[in-house]
């Protein structure tokens, strides 16, 4: 999956999307103006890309939300998780198409279904169908600095009540979520933008907390994006989860049973680069057993990682054969996710209805925070 550089296709990115011919599309705030000019940069460049495309953006809210400028600012998980106190009943819009809302009336499941129908509303409303949310990484001391207001809770259980509202809000509006950062950064120190972290939690201690989201939400998540961090007090030791068999196959798939698309976070961050070139980590992550490699910018780096995957599969049978088969077997999981298609595009009177509703929704948790 690949990103683009600005609000309008280049010539040298509709050359390059035609020989790629990506999975999908990730737009940031550099690529967003307003949601007709979204759309129709979407519609152009998914052309270029394989049948049920993704068409990807951040939105948890808070400081990860690329709408906020263009829609209105989105609370962010913890603010939402936080100002649950009191009594509290979901607003009677939200209900999903195929039956009734999916959770109870308790204040917290009500605020993060809420929040994630809200944030499905807005990234649909620009023509997303995904969006890479929630974050299920837990609340500890050691990563406050780098995670701030992402996290939801500081407990496994709060994280998973939370995300569980979360996607079934998502689910009302037809858009697929994404948990993240498999196996968890909760205990990470340092920003894998930047470096890889090493994170010192032992096996036992990270799958009856930081792996417990995974275990419980194993049938509920559509994707699962996987970190650049190492874990050397387990046996995946100094190597990058995202290019780890021990992480992917033998924990996430085998042992969790997960069988949805495993989604690496972007390879162009410090914590993969700086272990190894972008034309061994996408070797590496398809033999790890990852479905979807994501690369959020550089043209450079997109066709390494494209003729690095092509030279491969000509030097080794077992490779190609390897990737063909997880190029199918992705495939056939976005037939289910995406056959649905993308949302005609709202009118003004509705697209302002829907800043309002987030404003609205914003002040209310602003308000119960400080109650």
């Amino acid at each position: 999956m690949v990103g683009l550089a600005g609000v309008e296709l280049t010539g040298l990115e509709r050359a390059w999307l035609k020989l790629v011919r990506p999975t999908g599309i990730i737009l940031f705030q550099r690529n967003i103006a307003h949601a007709r000019q979204t759309r129709a940069l979407l519609a152009e460049a998914a052309a270029f890309c394989a049948p049920n495309n993704l068409r990807c953006v951040d939105v948890e809210g808070g400081s990860v939300d690329r709408l906020r400028d263009a829609l209105a600012p989105m609370p962010s998980a913890q603010a939402v998780w936080s100002a649950a106190s009191g009594s509290y009943s979901i607003p009677s819009q939200i209900k999903r198409k195929d039956g009734p809302t999916p959770v109870d009336s308790g204040k917290k499941a009500a605020l993060a279904l809420e929040h994630g129908e809200l944030v499905g509303r807005g990234v649909k409303a620009f023509g997303f169908n995904t969006t890479l949310a929630p974050v299920v990484d837990l609340g500890l001391p050691d990563s406050a600095e780098v995670m701030g207001t992402r996290v939801a809770a500081a407990t496994a259980a709060g994280v998973v009540e939370y995300a569980r509202g979360f996607l079934n809000g998502l689910a009302t509006q037809g858009v697929v979520g994404c948990a993240k950062h498999f196996p968890g950064l909760g205990g990470g120190t340092r920003d894998s933008h930047l470096e890889t972290p090493a994170i010192e939690r032992g096996w036992q201690e990270l799958w009856r907390e930081d792996l417990a989201p995974y275990r419980e939400l194993r049938d509920e998540l559509p994707m699962v994006m996987v970190n650049h961090a190492a874990y050397p007090q387990t046996p995946g030791k100094a190597r990058p989860a995202s290019v780890s068999a021990f992480w992917i196959t033998a924990v996430l798939r085998k042992r969790i049973g997960y069988k949805g698309i495993v989604f690496s976070d972007d390879l162009e961050m410090g914590g993969i680069l700086k272990f190894m070139p972008i034309e061994v980590a996408v070797v590496e992550a398809v033999r790890a057993g990852m479905d979807l490699m994501e690369i959020c910018h550089s043209p450079e780096l997109i066709l390494r990682a494209y003729e690095a995957l092509i030279a491969e599969g000509e030097r080794s049978r077992a490779f190609r054969d390897l990737l063909m088969e997880r190029a199918r077997k992705t495939a056939q999981l976005r037939v289910k996710l995406f056959e649905n298609g993308v949302q005609r595009s709202l009118t003004q009177r509705q697209f302002e209805a829907l800043r309002t509703r987030v404003q609205r929704f914003r002040e209310k948790i602003a308000e119960a925070q400080t109650a």
